[in-house]
């Protein structure tokens, strides 16, 4: 028996969904296998509607959406990255993956839930947002260390973590201790480095997992920086992107850059580490930048970029360098499905979802649906979770 077309799928539902996950009819085509003619008739007012089986796979495999919203009667009010995203040059918004639609649609998810399972209310008593506004118009230095002090993170602190892991876990915890929600996931567009969200209450960052761990810890303090100049901010690990951002645009993104830097590596400390260093830093032996990085649990490239600030190497040798580094990086291997998923996950979000299910507020179900993860996997989760607290 031949399939029928489905009643009530509006082609303006399809083209909204097609659109928000920056594809094409011909990528949706070739993804679906059938004809372009069928898929530009679903998006005609006088076409034919998809199969049901068609409509699942559009929903589910495609548009990574729930299969409900295709029959409501006009497409809901969703801001698009474009307009909710000013950090990037529009050239680089139309190349954004379909991957990286999906995490920032994931992130206004995870926004909600965390309304709900926090009644509404941000559970920190400190929020550095209201406490450490950053000001553009502002001294760089100043700034930075009054954030690093709302953070409660010393130099002492720093220079006492003896691995990259150990770092990030600390500034991550720092964050979130601090009202920021902190997420992760492994990007399939390699060159975003991670992106935020304000909120009043639930401010939220967003880290790309796929990169190495210095890299996530200047990606979590450059969105930090957005979000205290009450700014949505996508950022990508290439800088040369910021050359083709309008000029205001060009200015928060040097000046978060900036911040970042001079929390990691404060200005006066790293002054008294060069200061025997010689004028013309790109003498210095390689070994130089690596013990400088692993004082400060940076990459090389943060304080190659650093020097490049001081004017002490050219932008030739600074590019030259971060080049030859990152072609050295290696890949990540696979490893336990448990801890990575505990790893993408809010810390503080997590364990309030445990929480709540030992004092039977919300079934394993809703645990689950909460935590992103099907019910027959949230024992394992859970132990992960509950390791993490216990650390």
């Amino acid at each position: 028996m031949r399939a029928e077309p489905v009643d009530g799928v509006q082609p303006s539902i399809i083209r909204w969904a097609r659109e928000s996950m920056g594809l094409s009819v011909e990528d949706v085509a070739h993804k679906l296998k059938r004809p372009l003619e069928e898929v530009i008739a679903w998006e005609s007012e006088d076409g034919v509607s998809p199969t049901y089986a068609q409509l699942e796979r559009l929903a589910y495999k495609v548009f990574k959406r729930p299969l409900a919203i295709f029959f409501l009667p006009a497409p809901p009010d969703e801001v698009p990255p474009a307009r909710e995203f000013r950090t990037l040059p529009d050239a680089d918004m139309k190349t954004l993956h379909a991957d990286t639609y999906v995490q920032v649609r994931k992130a206004h998810a995870f926004q909600i839930t965390l309304k709900e399972v926090f009644d509404g209310k941000n559970p920190s008593v400190k929020q550095i947002t209201h406490q450490a506004p950053l000001d553009i118009q502002q001294p760089v230095e100043t700034q930075a260390r009054a954030v690093r002090a709302a953070l409660g993170i010393s130099l002492e602190d720093q220079l006492g973590w003896k691995s990259d892991e150990l770092a990030l876990k600390r500034w991550r915890e720092a964050v979130e201790a601090n009202g920021i929600f902190v997420f992760k996931a492994p990007f399939k567009q390699k060159d975003i480095s991670g992106f935020c969200l304000l909120d009043a209450d639930f401010p939220l960052i967003y880290l790309n997992n796929s990169t190495t761990k210095t890299r996530q810890i200047f990606s979590l303090l450059h969105e930090l920086a957005h979000l205290l100049l009450n700014v949505n901010g996508i950022s990508k690990f290439e800088a040369s992107y910021m050359s083709r951002l309008p000029s205001a645009e060009r200015r928060i993104e040097q000046f978060c850059n900036k911040v970042a830097a001079e929390m990691l590596i404060p200005s006066d400390d790293f002054g008294q580490q060069i200061a025997r260093v010689p004028g013309n830093a790109e003498s210095a032996q390689d070994h130089l930048y690596a013990n400088l990085a692993s004082r400060y649990g940076v990459s090389r490239e943060a304080i190659l970029r650093r020097l490049l600030d001081l004017k002490r190497v050219s932008q030739a040798f600074y590019e030259q360098k971060a080049k030859f580094w990152a072609s050295q990086k290696k890949a990540a291997s696979g490893g336990d499905w448990y801890a990575s998923q505990n790893t993408y996950l809010s810390d503080r979000f997590a364990q309030e979802v445990i929480g709540r299910h030992y004092r039977n507020q919300i079934s394993v179900e809703q645990a689950s649906e909460y935590l992103g993860i099907k019910a027959k996997n949230f024992a394992g989760l859970e132990q992960r979770i509950l390791q993490g607290a216990a650390a």
